[in-house]
């Protein structure tokens, strides 16, 4: 059982990764890479402080810290050393089928993923907090495309994603549970009053989606001037 299920895994990794091409390539690298997200966390960090205020915002905010640092030491710190997987990208018996973007490679061991448990903890938490459909779907939409690029760049199988996100939702679940238990209830299910008390949140979707936008027509103009 284990077996056929790893052989499937391989087979899922061959498939999803097998469909190259320069823009993809190109705008996938960015999309993996942490330091594309800078504004966009900066833009995150903003709305919830203007939303909730610096009291309700900074605990919002360390919750996030906290289970994004929790999440990643799970996968890199417990599941990796433990069960001691290659990647695709650096196992011998496997690496020559896998298609590679720029000679990119990861570390040695991939099982499971901190990338898609720490962009899955985000975005389930804050979904959850914010408690806004629109900003919700970008976020969960964010974690998907981010753990996918890991398969496409033939660093990760569909099963370091798989698990790694289940790592990063549980943790999520756990961080919001504590944070209704141990503090008042108001403190996360209503924002500061205001005007226009979402009208800020809004913005954490349009400007992820604009940098989605801008990453892939500067890799397409690139190729095609």
């Amino acid at each position: 059982m284990l077996e056929w299920l790893i052989n499937l895994d391989k087979e899922l990794l061959l498939l999803l990764n097998g469909q190259q091409h320069y823009f993809w390539d190109y705008l996938m690298r960015l999309i993996s890479e942490k330091e594309m997200w800078y504004v966009f966390y900066i833009v995150l960090i903003g709305c919830i402080l203007n939303t909730y205020g610096w009291r309700k915002g900074g605990l919002i905010l360390i919750s996030l810290v906290l289970v994004i640092v929790v999440s990643d030491q799970i996968a890199s710190g417990i599941f990796k050393p433990l069960f001691k997987r290659f990647r695709p990208s650096r196992d011998p018996d496997f690496s020559h089928m896998v298609n590679l973007v720029q000679g990119y490679t990861g570390g040695k061991y991939g099982f499971v993923s901190s990338h898609a448990a720490n962009s899955f903890g985000l975005a389930v938490l804050a979904s959850l907090i914010i408690k806004n459909r629109i900003t919700s779907v970008f976020l969960i939409f964010w974690a998907i495309i981010v753990s996918y690029s890991r398969i496409y760049l033939g660093v990760h199988y569909p099963a370091d994603i798989l698990v790694g996100s289940l790592i990063g939702i549980g943790m999520a679940y756990l961080g919001y549970f504590l944070l209704q238990k141990y503090f008042k209830s108001s403190l996360i299910k209503k924002p500061v009053e205001r005007t226009h008390p979402m009208g800020r949140i809004y913005q954490i979707s349009l400007i992820g989606t604009l940098q989605f936008v801008m990453m892939a027509f500067s890799v397409y103009f690139c190729f095609n001037r």
